[in-house]
């Protein structure tokens, strides 16, 4: 007896309206028409004699049938197309997707990268930026490194070896700040992380003063008004060691506070591909070095 044929098409449309949440962003990722989008959701269902989604005024909710297909629905064509990238045009590769805040994206991976290349030729990375905020199955992502505690629900997490935070500067401010204590007559840069310079100043023995002026959303604004004279700046040094070793920011002072860590995080639900454990290998030794130096 012939087995019936599978919808592809229709799954596929299935598992980017539910991962996008919306027919309008499927059609556009899938650069079709929302309409087209529509037909096949309403095809697949027929088929199948489920409803897949309840349509909301909020967006698009899977229901009970639709979440049941979903996550091996999005593993096998994640598997799929994993094999057609390794198989392309005779190569035996693989495609490492990876999100990254931008502060360690500009600070760590960017200057590193070409030396993971160099000791995995046969591992394409597609490097993507964000706040922090990321949504890995959302986002096609293998892993996500990010700042924090560690605490993300429904995640594998690795801890990436500590990056503690110091106060930099600019070279023609540096002379004025021989003490901590200094640094009261200062601006200090802010982040939105609003209790970092208070860490600091206590493991330091000091009250914080006031602080002011605008809040910016990552280390590498901060030290960029930092380089350029606006402020002291508290940063994880290790990110910014390029910087500091050109003379373009430096470290006055050498206390040091830990207010988090980077992280990797990957999907716990999702099967692992081998080029993953030898990148978080080598991003493992290149902070240890970095640390070192």
């Amino acid at each position: 007896m012939d087995r019936p044929q599978l919808p592809l098409n229709a799954l596929r449309t299935f598992e980017v309206a539910a991962r996008q949440g919306s027919f309008t962003q499927a059609a556009v990722e899938l650069c079709v028409t929302q309409a087209a989008v529509s037909h096949q959701i309403i095809g697949l269902e027929q088929l199948l004699g489920v409803q897949l989604f309840n349509r909301t005024s909020k967006g698009l909710v899977l229901t009970d049938e639709g979440s049941l297909l979903l996550p091996s629905l999005t593993q096998s064509l994640d598997t799929i197309g994993t094999l057609l990238d390794r198989v392309r045009e005779g190569r035996f590769r693989e495609t490492l997707n990876i999100g990254a805040v931008t502060t360690f994206a500009v600070g760590m991976l960017l200057p590193n990268l070409q030396r993971f290349q160099t000791l995995h030729p046969s591992i394409d990375v597609r490097l993507f930026t964000n706040n922090n905020r990321v949504d890995l199955a959302r986002e096609g992502l293998d892993m996500a490194i990010r700042f924090g505690d560690g605490l993300w629900p429904g995640l594998r997490v690795i801890p990436l070896p500590a990056t503690p935070f110091t106060p930099v500067c600019a070279p023609r401010i540096a002379d004025r700040l021989r003490t901590p204590a200094d640094l009261a007559a200062m601006p200090l840069l802010r982040s939105y992380r609003a209790d970092e310079w208070d860490l600091w100043f206590a493991a330091c023995g000091l009250p914080c003063p006031g602080l002011r002026g605008p809040v910016l959303d990552s280390s590498l604004a901060i030290a960029e008004l930092a380089e350029a004279g606006a402020g002291i700046g508290l940063v994880p040094i290790a990110m910014f060691a390029e910087r500091l070793r050109a003379g373009r920011l430096v470290a006055p002072l050498q206390q040091k506070v830990t207010l988090g860590r980077y992280w990797i995080t990957m999907q716990r639900s999702r099967e692992h591909s081998t080029a993953m454990e030898p990148f978080c290998d080598w991003l493992e030794q290149i902070m240890m070095s970095e640390k070192q130096d």
